[in-house]
C-alpha cells in the first residue's frame, strides 16, 4: 500500500460541487492499493503517516507530528500511485487492486488512522474529485508498505 503525503496549510476534496473533506493544518495523504497488500499493509501505513514528525516545533523544523500540532489527515483514495509508466505513453494500472479489494483497505487505512488519534477527513472512492491543497514547505513523502525509500 503506498501513500503520498504532503504537509499542508489546508486542503479539501471536492465532488459534484459537495465538499467531502476538508482540513486546515495537517496532511493530505493519497492512498493507493494494489492486489498483494492486506490489512497490516494499512495498518503499518496509517501508523506510519501518524506518526510522521513533519512540523515543526520551534527551531526544529520537522520535531511533531500532527497529532501534537492538533492537525488531521485528508485521505483521498488514488489508484493512480500503481501506474506502470516505463512502455508507452499511456499508464497502464494493471498493479492497482481492484475496486472490491482496495475500498475496504483504504476504509482499514482511516480508521487505523482514528485509532491512532488522528482526525480524519475523506475523499470518495472512486469519484471523480477535485483536491485543492496549499503545500506547506513543499513537504512531500512517498510511503509505500513494501518497500523502504
Amino acid at each position: 500500500m503506498r501513500a503520498l503525503v504532503q504537509r499542508v496549510e489546508r486542503a479539501r476534496v471536492t465532488v459534484e460541487g459537495r465538499v467531502t473533506g476538508e482540513i486546515a493544518r495537517g496532511l493530505t495523504a493519497f492512498a493507493g492499493v494494489t492486489q498483494a497488500d492486506r490489512a497490516d499493509d494499512a495498518d503499518w501505513l496509517a501508523r506510519r503517516v501518524a506518526g510522521l514528525r513533519v512540523f515543526a516545533e520551534g527551531d526544529r523544523p520537522m520535531h511533531l507530528d500532527v497529532r501534537e500540532v492538533g492537525g488531521a489527515v485528508l485521505v483521498v483514495p488514488q489508484f493512480t500511485l500503481y501506474a506502470e509508466t516505463r512502455r508507452g505513453r499511456r499508464p497502464d494500472f494493471v498493479a492497482a487492486a481492484d475496486p472490491a479489494h482496495a475500498e475496504p483497505l483504504i476504509e482499514r487505512f482511516c480508521a487505523t488512522l482514528s485509532a491512532e488519534g488522528v482526525r480524519v477527513e475523506r475523499g470518495v472512492f472512486r469519484a471523480h474529485m477535485s483536491v485543492e491543497l496549499v503545500n506547506d514547505g513543499p513537504v512531500t513523502l512517498l510511503l509505500d508498505s513494501r518497500r523502504a525509500f
